[in-house]
């Protein structure tokens, strides 16, 4: 594996970083607009312009950006560097199962303890996070985050720049819209349109 650059310097990059140590990969360092100290003996190198210091076909980078309910800052990162000509390495846990017959696309990044069942689709730049459950013939869209202990039962599908809030749970064949917000703790027996916020138990489309 090329040696490696995180983007960003808080809570989300503290985890992928000790990820990526734990997959022995060679981390360069982390940019942050803010000077900051090491992260488990990783340096700061500078803002993102950094970046541009190094050759695409020298580096990977991992967008150390998470998200709560708003995927935007993460979403922009990848495509500028992607336009740039970069790539981005998956980060996987050394304790999450994944099914060897699950497709994660370039930038996934998925925590600790959490399952990926066979016949799942990932795509680009979504985060599955800490003991989330993904159960089979399920589609996950791009710059998607899965937030902590969430459960997707089988054959659901979350379309582009959606959010599920930690604890939530959408039972089988739902389909959650692109660029909507599933709160935490949710249970979501119907589809959620694209745009929308949802909550509680069952979920309903939460008031303006």
């Amino acid at each position: 594996m090329m040696p490696i650059i995180v983007l960003g310097g808080g809570g989300h990059a503290k985890v992928v970083i000790e990820i990526l140590q734990f997959q022995g990969a060679e981390v360069i360092g982390y940019t942050d607009p803010q000077p900051k100290s090491m992260i488990f003996g990783i340096p700061w190198i500078g803002n993102d312009q950094m970046v541009e210091n190094y050759s695409p076909s020298n580096v990977l980078l991992v967008n150390g950006l998470g998200s709560i309910g708003d995927n935007t800052r993460k979403r922009e990162a990848f495509l500028f560097w992607k336009e740039k000509s970069f790539s981005f390495s998956k980060v996987i846990h050394p304790s999450a199962i994944v099914s060897p017959h699950a497709v994660l696309e370039e930038g996934v990044q998925v925590m600790a303890g959490a399952v990926i069942q066979p016949d799942t689709h990932i795509d680009c730049n979504s985060i599955i996070n800490t003991r989330a459950v993904i159960e089979h013939d399920t589609r996950i869209g791009k710059h998607v985050h899965i937030a902590p202990g969430v459960v997707l039962s089988g054959s659901v599908t979350v379309e582009d720049d959606a959010h599920i809030g930690t604890g939530a749970t959408v039972i089988q064949g739902m389909t959650i819209g692109r660029n909507s917000l599933v709160g935490a703790g949710a249970v979501v027996v119907k589809h959620v349109q694209a745009d929308t916020k949802v909550s509680g138990i069952p979920a309903r489309e939460m008031q303006a």
